[in-house]
């Protein structure tokens, strides 16, 4: 049965408090986007998850949130410098090429890698998050779920996991983008043959063509969901 926003909004335990005090404590690295009223009740009311919830807290009381110059951008009700949101990712509005239904496309970083909590299009646990790599065009279970998730993107190790996605000056070219565009990189991060990344062409492009360009790209290989 949906639930009304009334009642999602009825938690006992909001998460948000605790959760803009992390947010806060991040200093810089951090960056929470505002939204709108009107566009957090009908994210939220699409989710139907509550605000006693992580997920449900970004969802109703941010437009989004950019992390480390904004290579990491975390879905919300969606603001003027990141359009997407919870709601546009999941509605219909994005061809989700399989996966509407059966996951919720939380995230996606500079250079068109996606995260998308499970809820029944993978193999793996119900509500761990997954991640398309760009470099292998493989969704790969992270093992996490999403409070946990949030917590790596707030203080974990960016640097690390991106290590082979990252070139010099990387910074001063993302972080003037909107949350709606990341970096194509040609010839594509999972072609062998492209060579160092520094010999690879980049330039910004919407994001939503990134994704687009990832599941042709499964296609052309074979790639299937699991």
């Amino acid at each position: 049965m949906t639930r009304s926003v009334a009642e999602l909004l009825n938690a006992v335990d909001p998460a948000w408090p605790v959760l803009r005090d992390r947010l806060a404590e991040a200093g810089e690295r951090v960056l929470v986007l505002p939204r709108e009223r009107p566009d957090a009740e009908r994210t939220l009311h699409h989710v139907q998850v509550t605000v006693g919830s992580s997920l449900g807290a970004i969802a109703y009381e941010t437009g989004g949130v950019l992390i480390d110059s904004g290579w990491l951008r975390l879905h919300g009700a969606g603001s003027p410098r990141m359009l997407g949101s919870l709601r546009s990712w999941s509605d219909g509005s994005v061809d989700l090429f399989g996966l509407s239904g059966r996951a919720i496309v939380v995230a996606h970083d500079a250079v068109g890698g996606f995260f998308a909590l499970n809820g029944g299009a993978f193999d793996g646990n119900p509500g761990d998050v997954h991640y398309l790599s760009p470099h292998s065009l493989q969704w790969e279970d992270l093992e996490l779920g999403y409070s946990d998730f949030l917590s790596w993107a707030i203080e974990g190790d960016l640097e690390d996991f991106y290590a082979d996605s990252r070139w010099p000056g990387w910074r001063e070219q993302v972080a003037p983008l909107s949350g709606d565009q990341a970096i194509l990189i040609y010839p594509p991060l999972w072609a062998a043959e492209g060579g160092d990344l520094m010999d690879r062409t980049r330039k910004p492009v919407p994001v939503i063509e990134l994704w687009g360009l990832s599941h042709e790209w499964r296609t052309q290989l074979g790639l299937t969901h699991g």
